[in-house]
């Protein structure tokens, strides 16, 4: 079975009370239990970070509520997430965190599947739609409704946990479900009857995004360790692009997958992004990039469907300084 995308293995949270005194050249980061973030723990087993004098502790914690706990206590110092988790409920202007770079993109790890008999978006109208809040489905439904003059609100929502993706699917009363690898793709082998399809996916989308967030104040007091750190997995994005086995053996026992496993999660399901895409995508201080755009059209979908209270401008949330910093990244 691939890996469960939100489903953390194991929650290992940093406390307060037992975090030790960090040095200028430690990196405390929490994120999801997703492969996207594998760079992370291959640049620590190749040695990329210990060979620029920075030490980096990496945990998997899936309950949002919790990191943006760790983070305003200042037990981490670095959040991963999609861009449209970064931005919702609660974080304001005042929220710790702003966006440094970005580490993969989905290009099928998400998406909504349908009953057969529903040949686009518009059929959906009225019907029962199940889908958990707050996932990237839930943001390609409402893009794929505001382009054909719809919202949320002509579907009937139906809560749900992705994980129980198969069973929903199963009853006839729901006419599509919002949800990602592996479920998408069980849940229409286990329900032939249905006739089940994929009605839209995050491989025609350019919005679900995984960031890497960190926080203001340490960045203003060490942004050499900040640099150092998007060289370190940026480095590990060109090994794997030079020796994608290699990458995986490596990455697989993070995830307590096997190689196979991963490998299957990368190739359908999202692409990393190299130092010189990143650099696009972010731009530099005073030429904002491409992804201001993806973040502002994902602000207004967060703000449309509830999912956030503050409308962040992306000039305030993303920081290109310490991109602009980064020049090489060579594995």
């Amino acid at each position: 079975m691939l890996p469960i995308r939100r489903l953390a293995a194991a929650a290992l949270l940093f406390t307060s009370v037992s975090a030790p005194a960090l040095a200028a050249d430690s990196i405390r980061v929490l994120a999801p239990t997703w492969p996207g973030f594998a760079p992370v723990f291959v640049a620590m087993d190749k040695g990329y970070f210990k060979e620029l004098g920075l030490t980096v502790d990496m945990r998997f914690e899936d309950d949002r509520a919790n990191v943006m706990a760790a983070m305003a206590r200042g037990d981490i110092e670095v959040d991963m997430r999609t861009v449209g988790e970064h931005q919702g409920r609660p974080r304001d202007a005042a929220t710790p965190g702003v966006i440094i770079g970005t580490i993969d993109k989905s290009v099928g790890g998400d998406g909504v599947i349908a009953d057969g008999s529903v040949a686009s978006v518009r059929d959906l109208r009225g019907k029962t739609i199940a889908v958990e809040p707050n996932i990237p489905a839930r943001l390609l439904l409402q893009m794929a409704l505001k382009k054909d003059g719809m919202s949320l609100n002509d579907l009937k929502i139906k809560e749900i946990a992705t994980a129980d993706t198969v069973a929903v699917f199963a009853d006839t009363g729901i006419a599509a479900v919002g949800t990602y690898q592996p479920f998408l793709s069980q849940a229409i082998t286990a329900t032939p009857a249905r006739k089940g399809k994929i009605l839209l996916s995050s491989k025609d989308s350019d919005i679900i995004i995984d960031v890497i967030t960190a926080r203001q104040d340490d960045i203003a007091k060490s942004p050499k360790k900040y640099q150092n750190f998007l060289t370190g997995i940026y480095r590990a994005i060109a090994y794997y692009q030079a020796d994608p086995a290699g990458f995986i053996k490596l990455a697989a026992p993070h995830y307590n997958l096997s190689e196979a496993e991963v490998k299957e999660v990368i190739d359908t399901s999202l692409l990393y992004t190299p130092l010189d895409e990143v650099k696009a995508l972010i731009g530099a201080p005073g030429k904002p990039g491409g992804f201001y755009e993806v973040f502002n059209t994902v602000m207004q979908l967060n703000i449309e469907n509830g999912a956030a209270d503050a409308k962040l401008p992306a000039a305030g949330q993303i920081d290109p300084s310490v991109i602009a910093g980064v020049t090489a990244a060579k594995p």
